[in-house]
């Protein structure tokens, strides 16, 4: 299965997240040019860095539910559903991302003043209705015969569970009004993800968590191509690979909320 074959199976049968996934990525190309017009920076970086990293991310999720959507035997009223609700309400969430760095201000934990705010409060909304639909995942992939092997359904299930954990973790930070935990945010970090390197940084759980959705069943993938043995030691497997993931997410959100950084 190729990149290619992704793009195209969600061209076909949900071409509206389709033209979505293209626009996220063309406004992750407008950041990146922003970033060489404009040096203005924002808690130690490029206030267009956090626009291109949510354009890039954000992307490549509803890439994924688009393509994952084919697998479900939802009505196509259901999926239309669905997909209006996962690709209007991240495109809005990342207008607004882009609205306050345009402005040179924080959007994140940013209640400085009313309306700063009330944007704030306007995309935990939107996360918060994302995170419902992450739930209904996880309900239907359990109560559901997917359109493809039990290995791969299994593996679906562990990403949505865990990308609901790493979306929990997102909760975690609002509640700190901050991701960094020991020092303000901000200061040095590791290149392009800017990841604390002298404090607790949460977003380290939040992003392995958010991407557990491609890595899982991706594993599960290359395991049923490549392994030779029995469908049952493939789901053990997975399995194990999953729970060992989980672990790893575990201990980062462990580690950051000790203050140590990730490296």
């Amino acid at each position: 299965m190729s990149l290619k074959h992704v793009f195209n199976t969600v061209k076909n049968h949900s071409p509206l997240l389709y033209w979505i996934v293209i626009v996220h990525l063309v406004l992750a190309i407008v950041s990146i040019t922003s970033s060489f017009m404009d040096d203005r920076t924002l808690m130690g970086v490029n206030v267009w860095m956090k626009p291109l990293k949510f354009s890039i991310s954000v992307a490549i999720y509803i890439l994924t539910v688009g393509f994952l959507m084919t697998l479900y035997p939802f009505s196509k009223k259901k999926k239309n559903l669905i997909n209006n609700i996962v690709c209007w309400t991240l495109l809005i969430e990342l207008g607004l991302i882009i609205y306050q760095a345009s402005g040179g201000v924080q959007s994140h934990y940013n209640i400085s003043n009313p309306f700063d705010g009330l944007i704030f409060t306007a995309m935990g909304i939107l996360i918060a209705i994302n995170v419902i639909i992450m739930a209904l995942f996880i309900f239907e992939t359990i109560r559901l015969k997917l359109k493809t092997p039990k290995l791969l359904q299994w593996a679906i299930l562990l990403g949505w569970v865990i990308v609901f954990f790493g979306s929990w973790v997102g909760g975690q930070m609002i509640s700190e009004m901050s991701h960094n935990i020991g020092v303000e945010d901000g200061g040095p970090g590791l290149p392009l993800v800017n990841w604390s390197t002298i404090a607790g940084d949460l977003r380290v759980a939040h992003f392995f968590g958010l991407h557990g959705l491609q890595i899982i069943p991706i594993f599960a993938l290359l395991i049923s191509n490549k392994s030779k043995t029995s469908a049952r030691n493939q789901i053990i497997i997975v399995t194990v690979f999953g729970i060992a993931y989980a672990l790893c997410i575990g201990y980062t959100f462990y580690q950051a909320k000790q203050g140590v950084p990730f490296i």
